[in-house]
Formats: C-alpha cells, structure tokens, sequence
C-alpha cells in the first residue's frame, strides 16, 4: 500500500451506510408492529405510544413493542444526514488522482513511465476498496502534450493477468493502438510494452486498459491523455483548465476516483473563465448539470465545434469528451451534479457524483 493510502477522512454519516440502513429498517419495522401486534393510544402530544400486551398464550409475558417513530423524528433524522455529509464537503481522504505527470526528455522524445498494479483506494470517508491503477492513483496520471512532440510511453504490468493501453480518440498508426491480438500481443503479468507516436489531432483524449476492459477500467485503469494544440482558438483561452473524468464501475459512481463528500470542488474567482473537460470512462450515460451559470461547449471529442451553445446540462456518453467553458460571474457556492438522481441523492444525503463549483 502506498504512503497515500493512510487514511486521513474526517467521518461523519455519509461514511456509515450500515448504520442508516439498520435506521430505515427499524423505522419500518417499529411502524410494523406498533401497528400490527400492539394496541395503541395518543398522548397529548399527538404522538402514538404502544401499550404492553398482557401475555402470550404459553403463559409467559411477551416483551414491549419498540416505539414506531414520529413522523417529525424521522423527517428530522433524515435531514440530520442530508446536512452531515454537506457539512463533511469536501471530505479529506487518502490518495489523489489525476495528478499531472511531467516527463523526462530523451533527444526530444517526452517519456512517460506508467506501472500497473493493484492498490487499496479510498472512494470517501471509511470506504476504500481494491483498485488496478496506473502509478498507484485513480484517475491515472494525466498525461499532456503538444501537437508535433514526440511520445513515448513504457507500460509496466503488475497485475496478475494481461493488460494493454488504448489512445482512445488519438488517430495513431495501426501498431500504437493498443488492441490486443488487433494491434499487438497482450502484455504479460511481470513484461512491459513500449508505444511511440508522434502527436498527432489536438484535444481531450483518454488512455486506458483495452484487455478485460469492463473489469480492469471499471477497477480504475484509465486516464486522461491531453493534445494542446499549436495555434488554439480564442475560445479556448481560459484561467483554470479542470479535467473531469467520470466512472461508474466496481468503485461506485465517482469522479476523479471519488465520491461525494469527498469530491474535489472547482474554485475559480469571479470574472474567471473555467474550461472543463469532460471525459465518461463509464458504462452509462451522466447528463452533468451545473447550478447557477450556464456552460458554453466548445469541444466534442478533442474537435472544436463549429458553433458555440449554451446549455446548463450537458450529457456525456460512454466514451465521450465534452469541453466547456463557464464564465463565473455568479457568486456563491454551485451544486454540480449527474442528473440521473439515483447516481447523486438518497434518503441519506448526497453521495456518488456530485461536487461544486466555489465562485470567491
């Protein structure tokens, strides 16, 4: 285990599921029997108390019913867990994904090393789970370069069965497209591979496993693989430049490899222009919405697109890259969120894929 994987969360509801799940049970359950099994009266309250029941037909006396509770208590406990885990935002944990990995130069070749194996990972708050990352993160790292340089990357395997890396959305020769048994052999538990390309159409791409796919991406081999154009538009210019990449495999539903509450907020001052990058590297739809400020997309699959529009919820497909720009005028702090509700709130509070975008 990595020196990241110490766990460092700051607790708190949304990192106890078990807990609200026996919760909700019980409530249930209470309300069942207070009902069913137990003659009840009203105080002056308004409050339904059980009665004892007399004895059962053995003989024995039988014990108390739970109380059911109120309609108040549990309103007020479900909104007691909704607030804790808005409170716990941003939720600190162990490890961080994404992380840019800067190159060594040999000749004027940028050289990246990528190993992967298999880690322990932390999603949120008391949640860690097995992951096959590259360079002992989730996301891995992220990898960008310019248009016209010449790459090479060493992909080590320690993981216990074949892997390869696919450029999704790079147009390379046919040998560097990373399709085992298509394009190259397998690579080995214990061997490495080596790919080399010259940069080629500019835009936000992706790398990740195209051997065991739904497993070994799901688990959290994949990242982004960023081409800077030469000469970029106008449009494109903007003061924070944020990748996020979307999943919805064996981890949950994440981004940048965590859950809410400990998504990573996009903090920009007013007047800024934010470029997001939105990469799905999951098996279902996540139509991202932003509150507050609309998105202008300027980018469809590392391809500017001819005409700019607007819109405040944009949906990313498996296997797409979207490219946004938002200029934060409106002060405050933004829910940012997946629109299919099950992927973001519960009864429990928020979790899965929801952060927010801080305007200072």
């Amino acid at each position: 285990m990595s020196e990241h994987t110490k766990d460092n969360s700051r607790g708190g509801l949304l990192g106890q599921p078990s807990s609200r799940r026996d919760f909700i049970r019980k409530t249930a359950l209470s309300a069942f029997v207070g009902g069913a099994a137990a003659a009840c009266s009203t105080d002056a309250s308004g409050a339904q108390q059980s009665k004892l029941t007399e004895a059962d037909h053995s003989g024995g006396s039988m014990a108390p019913n739970p109380a059911p509770v109120s309609v108040a208590a549990a309103a007020e406990a479900m909104d007691k867990m909704h607030e804790a885990g808005i409170k716990a935002f941003p939720a600190q944990t162990a490890g961080k994904g994404n992380q840019l990995l800067k190159p060594r130069i040999e000749k004027g070749v940028k050289i990246f090393d990528i190993t992967a194996k298999k880690i322990s990972w932390q999603t949120a708050p008391g949640q860690f789970v097995e992951a096959w990352a590259y360079n002992e993160q989730v996301p891995g790292p992220q990898i960008r370069v310019r248009e016209g340089d010449r790459v090479r990357l060493n992909i080590k395997n320690e993981l216990s069965e074949s892997t390869a890396v696919h450029f999704h959305g790079v147009e390379l020769p046919n040998d560097q497209d990373g399709v085992p048994f298509i394009t190259q052999p397998p690579i080995k538990p214990g061997q490495s591979y080596t790919y080399e390309f010259t940069a080629p159409n500019p835009g936000s791409h992706m790398y990740h496993s195209h051997h065991n796919a739904a497993t070994q991406v799901g688990l959290g081999m994949l990242g982004a693989f960023i081409i800077e154009p030469k000469n970029p538009d106008p449009i494109e210019k903007a003061d924070i430049d944020y990748v996020m990449v979307l999943n919805d495999g064996a981890h949950g539903y994440t981004f940048n490899g965590k859950s809410f509450p400990a998504t990573e907020p996009i903090v920009a001052k007013r007047g800024q222009k934010v470029r997001i990058r939105f990469m799905n590297e999951g098996m279902m739809i996540h139509p991202m919405h932003l509150h507050g400020m609309h998105m202008t997309i300027i980018a469809k699959d590392g391809w500017n697109v001819p005409a700019p529009w607007k819109c405040d919820t944009l949906n990313v497909s498996p296997g797409e890259r979207w490219d946004v720009i938002v200029n934060c005028n409106n002060l405050g702090t933004w829910a940012f969120h997946c629109h299919i509700l099950p992927h973001a709130e519960s009864d429990h509070g928020m979790f899965g894929m929801v952060t927010a975008l801080v305007v200072k």
